[in-house]
């Protein structure tokens, strides 16, 4: 048949293709001849023969509508999903600027299992400039999906999802990221990304999509807690463009408000404030546990900005809301009173109030639920910075004593720069018999290459 073919600009050979067609030991007759049963099974015929598919392999890019029925060939005979720029080809045309979602989806999460790509993907830093859509510019905003085999997804899948999702979460605050997070992005690639692509009724769709982006959410949380910033705010976007896609406002503000918590551990008070504006303009109808979780984080930074008057107005704000929410209900595993002294911890230590912001955070700390080991060591060192800010030495060296009883459990870059920060605080005070005795235990328990 007639090839419409549009070359690459100089006929460079597609490796990304070359190399899927190696790993599929196909022969150039057996490529083509499954994009032809794929495309009859979508009611397009299709007459492709050896020479087309060498000419996709010498750098000719095939002609748009036929790219989908080659990618759905080698991802069934691979067994995995295929996308777009590993098959070498343009992203998808699609409402957002970084091609499909799920695509862009699959590749950020393959990328994120391969240690080698680790370290170009997610050290670069806060990008300030980041442009963050907002409700009204996702809601509905995903490309149709290219379902590929007959099979149906129902609520059992969306619901496993969901499951894995929570667990995933629990072993994130109980033993940190490092470990967990190339879990989930597995996950996201092998199971999830599937499932987005395969046919369903709407509701079960939108659903998935919900969970989807839960789970995106979760996942760039936990590369913020190794410090992978500019891997995080990709998780963070595609969280954003899935909630979008299935209505979820709930996930699209807590994704906001995740967002300002990253910008304002590092020192970016203006773009916290902006975002955590933004998660409270998103949820108009929050309910009081929602209205504390948004306004707690716009205290805070509020607080970095110096905006005395403005942090002190949305800590009343929180306090007020949380007050609330428990006599409503407890909730655990949300927005609670530990959560909320935390915060208050962090706006007075911003303004200057050192006693104040030692006195919130060890409320925070005999609030704190057991299950969140990472965040209850994170917050008794710091916790003992602030102490050692009022030159309470061997208070200090107490509460980092107890911040290491469960350092060993937790695999977390955020903790190990608490320990990192510990070790060169007390090094001027060894002559402290207290100090010390706990920077001889921190040798034991710490790795070498954060106490050099």
């Amino acid at each position: 048949m007639g090839e419409e073919l549009s070359a690459l600009t100089n006929r460079v050979p597609n490796t990304g293709l070359e190399r899927l067609y190696r790993e599929t030991a196909w022969t150039l007759r057996q490529f083509a001849r499954e994009v032809n049963r794929i495309g009859t099974e979508r009611g397009t015929p299709l007459r492709y023969q050896e020479p087309s598919v060498h000419q996709w392999l010498r750098g000719y890019v095939p002609k748009e509508e036929v790219r989908p029925l080659i990618l759905e060939a080698l991802s069934r005979r691979l067994n995995r999903p295929v996308t777009y720029a590993e098959a070498g080809f343009p992203p998808p045309p699609d409402g957002f600027p970084d091609g499909g979602t799920v695509e862009g989806l699959v590749d950020l999460g393959r990328q994120d299992m391969d240690p080698s790509r680790r370290s170009v993907l997610g050290y670069s830093l806060f990008s300030v400039a980041l442009t963050v859509p907002g409700w009204p510019d996702v809601v509905g905003r995903m490309e149709a999906a290219q379902t590929g085999r007959t099979q149906r997804i129902g609520m059992p899948e969306v619901d496993m999802v969901i499951a894995m999702t929570e667990r995933v979460s629990e072993l994130d605050d109980q033993f940190g990221g490092r470990h967990a997070r190339p879990m989930a992005a597995a996950f996201l690639v092998n199971t999830v990304a599937p499932y987005l692509r395969t046919d369903a009724p709407d509701e079960v769709r939108k659903a998935m999509m919900s969970a989807a982006s839960d789970l995106c959410y979760l996942t760039g949380w936990m590369a913020v807690d190794e410090g992978l910033h500019g891997l995080a705010q990709q998780y963070y976007v595609k969280a954003l463009q899935l909630a979008g896609a299935s209505e979820d406002h709930l996930t699209f503000c807590t994704t906001l408000r995740g967002m300002s918590v990253q910008a304002v551990d590092l020192g970016h008070g203006p773009q916290a404030m902006r975002l955590a504006d933004a998660a409270a303009a998103a949820s108009p109808q929050a309910g009081p546990r929602m209205r504390a979780f948004l306004a707690g984080q716009q205290a805070h930074a509020a607080a970095q900005t110096g905006d005395r008057s403005s942090a002190l107005l949305y800590l009343k704000e929180a306090e007020i809301a949380m007050d609330k929410a428990e006599s409503r209900e407890k909730a655990f595993g949300s927005y609670d009173p530990s959560s909320l002294h935390y915060h208050i911890s962090h706006v007075r230590h911003e303004l200057g109030d050192v006693p104040g912001a030692v006195e919130a955070m060890q409320e925070s700390d005999k609030l704190c639920h057991e299950i969140y080991r990472r965040s209850r060591i994170k917050e008794r060192a710091t916790l003992a910075e602030f102490q050692m800010e009022m030159g309470h030495l061997e208070a200090a060296c107490a509460t980092w004593n107890g911040a290491l009883d469960e350092y060993p459990l937790v695999q977390s870059s955020k903790v190990d720069l608490r320990m990192r920060t510990m070790l060169g605080m007390i090094r001027p005070h060894l002559k402290n018999p207290h100090a010390r005795h706990l920077h001889e235990r921190a040798r034991s328990v710490v790795p070498a290459t954060l106490t050099a």
